[in-house]
């Protein structure tokens, strides 16, 4: 996970991918999109190639890239759990419910006398 966070953390890199979503694209097309040097590029790619992010196939003399999203699921799995409640939310939702419950009891039970006494006064 940290290779992948540590990969996903550079906008280049972050550029290759987004370009890589939709089809396999080589070395050469992804380097003419940067303004950085060729080997740079090179570089961004052995990153994400090292996190699992890409794969290379060589086709000819072209060297060609494709989106890998396998290593993605353990950094989503963590970013899920932060975002999950903890236990402390659990406890206070649940003590909202309570309060709305008892809260509607309340105004059911104060309303009933009322009905009952408005229903007597018209059969009198």
């Amino acid at each position: 996970m940290d290779a992948v966070a540590h990969a996903l953390a550079d906008p280049i890199r972050r550029d290759i991918l987004r370009m890589l979503r939709d089809q396999p694209v080589n070395a050469g097309r992804l380097a003419q999109e940067f303004s950085v040097s060729r080997p740079a590029v090179s570089r961004h790619l052995r990153v994400l190639r090292e996190a699992g992010l890409v794969s290379d196939e060589l086709i000819g003399r072209e060297r060609v890239y494709q989106l890998m999203l396998g290593p993605l699921a353990e950094l989503e799995a963590f970013l899920a759990d932060l975002r999950a409640p903890g236990p402390w939310e659990h406890r206070l939702m649940a003590l909202e419910t309570e309060v709305h419950r008892v809260k509607r009891r309340r105004q059911a039970a104060e309303a009933a006398p009322h009905r009952s006494s408005g229903s007597s006064k018209e059969s009198k």
